[in-house]
């Protein structure tokens, strides 16, 4: 079983309605997608206050937050 999750929930994580965390997956590849396109997604429609990007830790893949410099 591997895990997607997210470190962090900051604000726009918070607000938005479709991100279902965390997530149970019976293969490693489906969870590694998943884990990817959901910071992708994070990374091109929330605020650009914060990046997004994944680390796996164990059977988990954790979205990671730092903040952006970007304005």
């Amino acid at each position: 079983m591997y895990i997607v999750n997210i470190e962090k929930m900051c604000g726009c994580a918070k607000q938005d309605k479709e991100l279902n965390l965390p997530q149970s997956f019976e293969s490693e590849e489906s969870a590694e997608l998943t884990a990817l396109k959901l910071a992708n997604r994070m990374n091109k429609d929330y605020c650009k206050k914060h990046r997004f990007y994944v680390e796996k830790e164990e059977n988990s893949f954790i979205i990671k937050v730092e903040l952006s410099c970007k304005e």
